[in-house]
C-alpha cells in the first residue's frame, strides 16, 4: 500500500477539537482587514488595504489634509502599484489616509 505524505493532527489537536465539538469563531473584522484591493486612479495602479479601529496603534499624519490620524481611528494603508522602483520600493513608501482624503483626491483630476 502506498505511503501517505500528508501530515497528521497531533493528539491532542485531536482531543481538544473533540472536547468542545464546534470550530473556532471566526473574527470576520480581521479577516476583513487584511485584504488590499487594487484601485485605478488617474494617477496610476493603487493597493488598498483597510486598517480597523482595533488595529489601528500609532499615530500617522494623512497625506490629503495633513491632519493626524490618531491610534484607534480606522483608515486606509495605500501604496503604489506601478512605483518607478518596483513593488518592494511601492510597499516601502506606504502612507496612511484618511477614508475620506482617499475617497475625495480623484475628484481634483476632473
Amino acid at each position: 500500500m502506498p505511503r501517505s505524505n500528508r501530515p497528521r493532527r497531533s493528539e491532542s489537536a485531536k482531543a481538544s477539537w473533540k472536547r468542545t465539538g464546534e470550530s473556532p469563531e471566526l473574527d470576520l473584522e480581521r479577516a476583513r482587514s487584511g485584504i488590499a484591493r487594487r484601485e485605478s486612479a488617474p494617477d496610476g495602479e493603487w493597493m488598498v488595504r483597510t486598517m480597523t479601529a482595533r488595529n489601528a496603534e500609532k499615530t500617522y499624519i494623512c497625506p490629503g489634509c495633513s491632519m493626524a490620524i490618531m491610534p484607534g481611528i480606522a483608515h486606509l494603508v495605500v501604496w503604489s502599484e506601478t512605483h518607478l522602483f518596483g513593488d518592494a520600493a511601492g510597499l516601502a513608501e506606504r502612507r496612511h489616509w484618511h477614508n475620506n482624503c482617499w475617497t475625495g483626491r480623484t475628484y481634483r483630476y476632473r
